[in-house]
C-alpha cells in the first residue's frame, strides 16, 4: 500500500477505534482467568496486564473521570481525594477496568513480577506506577513499588539511554524521588534526537523511536517540549517510518506511529503518511474488531486455537486501541493550549 491514499473520514477512525476497543473489552478478562493463568507464559502475561492497565489510564483520561473508582493518577496521596465512585457508561472501559482493579488488589500477582530477574525491578515500578485509583495505601502494589526502586535503581547507574527516559517517566508517575536525568537531557541522548543523515530505515528503531516520543509527549496529553529544529526531526523520522511499516504491512509497528505523529502534534489523518496508516488498520481488522497477529505476513492461520488467536491478537489491537482513543479525544483547550495533566506509563509488550 502507498502513503498517497485518500484520507480516512472521522466516521471511519472512529470504527476502527470501537472495534479494537470492543474486542479488547471483551476479551481482556482472560488474562486472569483460571485458563489464562495457565495457558499463557508469565512474563508476557505480566506484560500483556501492564499493558491493560496503560490503555486503560489512558482511556480513561481520554473520556473523562469515570473509572470504576475514578480516573488513574499518581500512586501519591491526591490519588484519595481523586476517587470517584462511579462505574464507567462504556461496559468495554468497564471491563478493562475490572480487571486491572482485581489484579492490582490480588496478592498472588506481585511475585510474578520477579519471576525474570531482568525486567523484575522494572515491572515492579511500573506495577506502582499504574495502580489505578482507590486503592488500599497498604495494598500489594507499595510493597512491590518499595522494592523496585530500593537503592540505587532510581539513579542513571548503567542505564542506557531509552531505559533512563523510561525509568523517570515511571518514577514521576509513581511520584517517588527519583536522581534521573531532565527531559530535555534525556531526550539530547536518545536515538531519537540523532541527526545521522542518511541512516537507513532498518537501521531505526520503531519501538525505541515511538516510546521516546510516547515518554516525552505524556502519549499526547502534554506537549513534548522541543524546540522547532528537534520537532521538525522527530516528525520526519515517525513520518518516514510509518511510510515503511505501511508498506510492510505491519499493523503492530503502524499503530504505534500514528498515535507518535499525534504527540509531535500531526494530524494522521491528513499527513500522507498517516492516512495510509489508518486505511491499512482500517482494512486489516477482523469483523471482531481485533488484528489477527503483528503484521500481515504473520497473519494467525484461519484453524488458529482460540489461545494462539489472542497471544497473536493481543498487541496490535490493544495498540490500535490505545492509538485510536487518544487520537479522537479533543486535543486542545479553547486557549490552544493542551490541557496540564499527570503523566502516564508506557508498556508496548504483549501476551506473546
Amino acid at each position: 500500500m502507498g502513503t498517497r491514499s485518500a484520507a480516512p473520514d472521522l466516521a471511519a477512525v472512529e470504527s476502527l477505534s470501537a472495534g479494537a476497543r470492543r474486542w479488547i473489552g471483551r476479551h481482556c478478562g482472560f488474562l486472569d482467568e483460571p485458563a489464562g493463568r495457565a495457558e499463557l507464559p508469565v512474563t508476557p502475561r505480566v506484560k500483556a496486564l501492564l499493558q491493560l492497565a496503560l490503555l486503560y489510564r489512558c482511556w480513561a483520561r481520554a473520556t473523562g473521570p469515570t473509572g470504576p473508582t475514578g480516573p488513574v493518577g499518581p500512586v501519591g496521596a491526591d490519588r484519595t481525594a481523586e476517587t470517584v465512585r462511579t462505574r464507567p457508561p462504556d461496559p468495554d472501559l468497564a471491563a478493562v477496568a475490572a480487571t486491572v482493579e482485581q489484579v492490582w488488589r490480588s496478592p498472588d500477582h506481585p511475585p510474578l513480577l520477579t519471576v525474570e530477574p531482568r525486567y523484575a525491578r522494572q515491572f515492579q515500578l511500573m506495577y506502582g506506577a499504574l495502580a489505578p485509583a482507590g486503592l488500599d495505601a497498604d495494598g500489594p502494589h507499595r510493597a512491590a513499588l518499595a522494592e523496585g526502586v530500593a537503592g540505587d535503581f532510581l539513579t542513571p547507574r548503567r542505564k542506557s539511554p531509552f531505559l533512563h527516559l523510561e525509568t523517570r517517566y515511571y518514577a514521576e508517575l509513581a511520584d517517588v524521588k527519583h536522581q534521573l536525568l531532565d527531559y530535555p537531557e534525556l531526550y539530547r541522548i536518545s536515538r531519537l534526537a540523532a541527526h545521522t543523515d542518511g541512516q537507513p530505515l532498518a537501521e531505526l528503531d520503531v519501538c525505541n523511536v515511538t516510546h521516546t516520543v510516547f515518554h516525552l509527549a505524556d502519549f499526547g496529553f502534554r506537549d513534548p517540549g522541543l524546540g522547532e529544529a528537534d520537532l521538525a526531526h522527530a516528525r520526519d523520522r515517525v513520518e518516514r517510518l510509518t511510510e515503511e511499516s505501511v508498506r510492510r504491512g505491519e499493523w503492530d509497528l503502524t499503530g504505534k506511529l500514528v498515535l507518535a505523529q499525534h504527540c509531535l502534534g500531526l494530524d494522521p489523518l491528513t499527513t500522507p503518511s498517516g492516512a495510509a496508516a489508518l486505511r491499512l488498520l482500517a482494512e486489516a481488522q477482523s469483523p471482531e474488531g481485533a488484528f489477527p497477529g503483528r503484521s500481515a505476513t504473520d497473519r494467525v492461520p484461519d484453524d488458529a486455537t482460540a489461545v494462539h488467536f489472542f497471544r497473536k491478537s493481543y498487541q496490535s489491537t490493544l495498540v490500535v486501541a490505545l492509538a485510536t482513543v487518544i487520537l479522537l479525544r479533543p486535543r486542545a483547550s479553547a486557549s490552544g493550549e493542551r490541557p496540564p495533566t499527570a503523566s502516564a506509563a508506557p508498556v508496548l509488550g504483549g501476551a506473546r
